[in-house]
């Protein structure tokens, strides 16, 4: 084989600096685990001033959605995740895309074979199956390992397909190290020769994911703790080669509740379901982020944190072995401290979306409508409810009217009513302090407490027992000529029930 080409790549690796890499394959939306991991490698790269690879892991060409890489990137956009060298912006190592790196693999599955740590394994898919069938481990069973030379070279030159696999050792077992589980030993006779290199000349997912990391110079790999049983075979392919081996950081899964993981089949939410349901990003970063690593020292008990912040605190020895319950109530409550964190300049922006799917009646000021919603959201899903009362005046019972602590029942709120009307039509200008002064001097000449007359106000302009602001800032937004349509209303209604 050509060693100048090896050394060749070899000489490509950086050397000297943190690396690390989110490699998704583009099957569709990013789950939570998905976003997690891609969370701890960008802030394990930020934390140490290293670099964040993005690889784009597209060799099971069947599970391929159409559109997916875009997703990705929008996706890491919008959860201000930045990457130093990827496929849309290149770098040193590149290409950043596993099908692009075709001829990388074949090359370095040969060198195996040479080295003896692989081998060609010509058995047909019926004999495999036939193994499969027979119960037991389900492993294979090391039929082709040892193979003469020239039987080797009889079934090439008849054209037999081959797969290349690890040659595992037989005897003796395998440690690994990991940041989050420690040493872990596996006996060797309990790992099959797991392929390498398929039929078709593509790469499996381990194989790939090996060389991958050591020509991109990754020093730190995180993934789910589903794959610590590949682990070990893992690190005999780069004992194989004389590479260096990565830390590797294993998480526990994200579970819908203790005994079920997070499953998009199962209707949990990706990413985009959770922007979708009205989750800020910034929101969904800093939950997910938490979701099985804690912060320690002066920030233990600290809940809310920026992008930022994360990064200059984040350490691995915070990431715990135990699952963690992905709890949309929990999510909730980060939620609404965001959007209530937010400017109100930032807070309108996000809800003008919501309030012109909700509020659809010309000459409207939404602007006036977003500050009354923002202490009340959980989500931006919560505004259409809330605010639905402004294009439409829902039917509504007379009970309404009649509030305990305002000391208002049907009859005084009709009066008051009354009362409001006339004082309303001459007012002018129509301004939130004209109509405050009004009211509130209406109020006061017939010696009553404001509540007396600005419950039932908010009452008939509204038809609701609960609203965002109070009668001022309603009859503000619904304008003159609308606030009087519907106290007319409110006193028509009450009067029929007498």
């Amino acid at each position: 084989m050509d060693q100048k080409w090896f050394e060749d790549q070899e000489a490509r690796i950086p050397q000297g600096e943190i690396r690390t890499r989110f490699a998704p394959s583009p099957t569709g939306y990013m789950h939570v685990g998905n976003l997690r991991t891609a969370l701890y490698t960008w802030l394990i790269a930020r934390h140490a001033g290293g670099k964040f690879i993005l690889r784009i892991e597209d060799t099971d060409q069947g599970r391929l959605v159409e559109g997916a890489v875009e997703v990705i990137y929008a996706t890491l956009r919008k959860c201000g995740i930045t990457w130093d060298e990827g496929p849309d912006i290149g770098g040193p190592v590149g290409p950043y895309i596993q099908t692009e790196r075709r001829d990388f693999y074949g090359k370095y599955a040969q060198l195996l074979v040479e080295k003896g740590a692989a081998y060609r394994c010509f058995c047909d898919k019926a004999r495999l199956e036939s193994l499969h069938a027979q119960g037991g481990l389900g492993g294979y069973d090391g039929h082709c390992r040892d193979l003469t030379a020239a039987e080797i070279d009889e079934k090439l030159a008849q054209g037999v397909p081959y797969v290349i696999r690890q040659k595992i050792p037989r005897e003796g077992s395998t440690t690994f190290e990991d940041a989050v589980f420690g040493t872990i030993t596996v006996e060797n006779n309990t790992l099959d020769d797991q392929v390498l290199i398929k039929s078709d000349g593509l790469p499996t997912y381990n194989f790939a994911n090996v060389i991958d990391d050591h020509l991109m110079g990754i020093t730190h790999v995180v993934r789910g703790s589903e794959y610590l049983s590949s682990a070990p075979k893992y690190n005999l392919l780069y004992e194989a080669f004389g590479w260096p081996i990565p830390t590797y950081i294993h998480c526990s899964p994200v579970m819908r509740d203790a005994n079920n993981k997070m499953s998009k089949r199962h209707g949990d939410p990706s990413y985009e379901d959770l922007i979708a349901m009205g989750f800020l990003s910034e929101a969904v970063v800093n939950y997910v982020t938490l979701l099985g690593w804690s912060p320690r020292g002066k920030d233990a008990e600290r809940e809310f944190f920026s992008l930022k912040e994360l990064a200059d605190i984040f350490d691995v020895g915070g990431i715990s072995k135990s699952p963690a319950i992905f709890d949309l109530d929990k999510l909730k409550y980060f939620n609404a401290n965001y959007l209530r964190a937010l400017s109100p300049e930032d807070f309108c922006k996000a809800a003008l979306p919501y309030l012109d799917q909700a509020v659809t009646t010309p000459g409207i000021d939404k602007t006036l409508i977003a500050p009354l919603v923002q202490p009340r959201c959980e989500t931006l899903l919560d505004i259409a409810p809330q605010v639905d009362f402004f294009d439409q005046l829902p039917p509504y019972s007379n009970d309404l009217y009649c509030h305990k602590k305002m000391k208002t029942d049907k009859a005084n709120s009709l009066e008051a009513l009354e009362k409001v009307l006339p004082v309303l039509e001459a007012l002018d200008p129509w301004s939130y302090d004209a109509i405050h002064d009004a009211l509130v001097g209406l109020a006061q000449a017939q010696a009553l407490k404001n509540g007396r007359i600005m419950w039932p106000v908010r009452t008939a302009v509204s038809g609701k027992a609960v609203t965002p602001g109070g009668a001022v800032e309603l009859c503000q937004i619904l304008g003159k000529q609308e606030t009087l349509r519907r106290i007319q209303l409110g006193i028509a209604q009450l009067r029929q029930a007498e």
